[in-house]
């Protein structure tokens, strides 16, 4: 935004500035109207149905499992990385809860939506963007292209918010069990210890805060991308950028949600 009025004269800043304020509102008007829409019997007709499935199996289930592995993979680093340091300072008590509230509570969620961002929240609908990109301008193009847009519109954000909330779901599974494995080993002696620790972390607000924090995740994952897509497709602009439509507006609502809980958390 700041870069763009950098490059305009003085009297066109006022309608780029509300150009911009513009573009968030009907970002919130589109989520809005998606989570109305997606409570609507009406909207549950068998087509949609199977939309919705085809959208959750590409975006979840056909990446779980690569994502699954990654995440086991980079948590046993951070997990041994934590452990031996606190050993060292004499500090290993402490190193179960720091790893469950760094690892769980805060990198697995925001690691999960943006692997969702990038394997679905971007690539909302090829053809439309295609579209975009190459400055189609006749109507009757536009037109198809944002009635197949809207058409598409609810199963696809019910889809990346599902793949966002499964993700980090599961990897939180898989991580909590490595944290035990890496701090009592095979032994069941410890679980008694480690379901204390783990409780009293996840204490009803913070379990509540970490819902809600992934929840939010999931709605910009779902939402952001599609109202970019929207609002090109709409004023019929030609898409010049090696950036995908959304990308840096959703990194600053996902860094702002994160930066939002650890301050409600923490300050």
């Amino acid at each position: 935004m700041i870069t763009s009025l950098i490059y305009l004269k003085p009297r066109d800043w006022g309608v780029r500035i509300v150009r911009y304020l513009h573009s968030w509102w009907a970002m919130l008007h589109l989520g809005a109207v998606a989570l109305v829409m997606a409570m609507s019997p009406s909207t549950w007709h068998r087509g949609n149905r199977l939309a919705t499935s085809r959208y959750i199996y590409a975006g979840t289930w056909a990446v779980l499992p690569w994502f699954t592995l990654l995440t086991a993979l980079i948590s046993l680093v951070i997990i041994r990385i934590v452990l031996v340091t606190a050993q060292s300072y004499g500090l290993s008590r402490y190193a179960l809860e720091m790893m469950v509230r760094v690892l769980v509570l805060e990198l697995i969620p925001l690691s999960a939506a943006m692997f969702a961002a990038l394997r679905a929240g971007m690539a909302f609908d090829a053809n439309a963007m295609g579209l975009a990109a190459e400055g189609v301008a006749p109507g009757d193009a536009a037109e198809a292209a944002l009635r197949r847009v809207r058409r598409d519109l609810v199963p696809q954000v019910i889809a990346n918010a599902f793949s966002v909330l499964s993700l980090a779901m599961v990897s939180t599974v898989i991580v909590l069990v490595l944290a035990y494995l890496n701090v009592y080993g095979l032994s069941p002696w410890g679980l008694s210890d480690y379901t204390r620790t783990v409780g009293r972390v996840f204490d009803p607000t913070v379990t509540l805060g970490f819902v809600f924090k992934t929840v939010l995740f999931g709605l910009a994952v779902a939402v952001i991308p599609s109202a970019a897509i929207l609002d090109m497709l709409r004023q019929r602009r030609r898409y010049r950028s090696n950036v995908q439509p959304g990308a840096l507006r959703l990194l600053f609502v996902l860094l702002l949600i994160e930066a939002s809980s650890l301050a409600v958390k923490y300050i």
